[in-house]
């Protein structure tokens, strides 16, 4: 007989409708793949009669997890962070666990507070960003014992703490790209490199490229900017005040590339034959414009995916071929060119 409306359904009862073991009904609820087919089905079907509810916090106390992950982004707005968590939650979800996530603001502090509060509701694992983080962070996940993944950012000499692009290698090639068409003044909208090891990882790529080539930027073409479409076009007006322009302009992140593009149009400033400009992520909107944008893509999906596996497959003490370093890809659209509008033989 099914338990009365007011009564609590437990894991006894459910075994008992079952017409199996309380063991059985555990393992059916903590590794399925252990049960027959058809111990499955019988199971499954009685936990929906009845309503059953695990209870998470008795589960906690058994096996000394919880089944969360939490995750700590700087921002929820950016579209490389929103797509990862997306695809961070789902591959959790696949993989039995749950997501709780907090957001940093680009502020050390305020990362270590969110932490803090993860871990003291029992979090099992961690996701954060960059490897850049307050000492005292580090220092209580190590006290802790909670495992930690660092994304969206890979350094060889940190193999194995961290999965993502290589942030100086991505603006190294895609500012070697623009030098190899024949740019030799450049413009820099760059991103904030406060708190940020990420976008301070860019910077010294587009600035190693240019000194391998012997060139400089001109103080005047180099402006930092947050995040914002009207920033940006506020800081175009500042790098194309005056004349000599700069022939290809870098921008830090998809929202300084647009606001570059859209106020290069209302400058009348022509595009790529006067001026190239490229960015970094790649958002919609950038593929829509009528002159789409020349960017580097990163796999943050992937790169979300890739770190749920790993950050599992530790929890679980098992084995995991989870590559660490994600491809980032220079995507060429109509927004780049040789400079002048110029040719090379060969080119289509």
């Amino acid at each position: 007989m099914s338990p009365g409306p007011q009564a609590r359904v437990g894991l006894r009862d459910v075994a008992e409708v079952a017409g199996v073991s309380t063991a059985t009904v555990s393992r059916f609820m903590n590794n399925p793949e252990l049960v027959s087919s058809e111990l499955r089905t019988r199971i499954a079907s009685v936990v929906r009669h009845l309503k059953w509810v695990p209870d998470g916090r008795a589960r906690a106390l058994a096996t000394r997890r919880t089944g969360t992950i939490g995750a700590v982004f700087p921002t929820l707005s950016h579209g490389d962070f929103a797509r990862a968590i997306e695809a961070l939650q789902n591959e959790l979800g696949e993989l039995g666990y749950t997501l709780l996530l907090a957001c940093s603001e680009y502020q050390l502090e305020q990362e270590y507070q969110q932490v803090r509060k993860l871990v003291e509701r029992g979090v099992d694992g961690l996701i954060l960003v960059g490897e850049a983080h307050d000492p005292a962070l580090t220092e209580f996940l190590a006290h802790c014992g909670v495992p930690s993944v660092n994304t969206f950012v890979y350094n060889p000499q940190s193999h194995g703490t961290c999965i993502g692009p290589d942030n100086h290698k991505a603006l190294y090639r895609l500012t070697s790209y623009l030098a190899d068409l024949g740019h030799r003044r450049f413009g820099v909208i760059a991103q904030s490199t406060d708190n940020n090891d990420r976008a301070q990882a860019r910077l010294q790529g587009i600035r190693d490229a240019l000194a391998e080539r012997s060139i400089a930027v001109h103080p005047s073409h180099f402006v930092v900017g947050l995040w914002g479409v009207a920033e940006a076009r506020e800081h175009f007006r500042r790098v194309f005040a005056r004349k000599p322009w700069p022939t290809a302009l870098i921008c830090g992140n998809a929202y300084l590339a647009v606001g570059a593009m859209l106020e290069s149009q209302v400058q009348h400033i022509r595009v790529p034959d006067e001026l190239s400009i490229v960015g970094y992520d790649d958002i919609e909107i950038m593929r829509e414009l009528p002159i789409p944008i020349t960017t580097v893509r990163v796999l943050s999906d992937e790169v979300g995916r890739r770190a749920a596996r790993v950050l599992v497959a530790r929890l679980e003490d098992r084995a995991d071929a989870t590559e660490f370093e994600c491809a980032a890809e220079i995507i060429v659209r109509a927004s780049s060119g040789p400079p002048g509008g110029k040719r090379k033989s060969g080119a289509s």
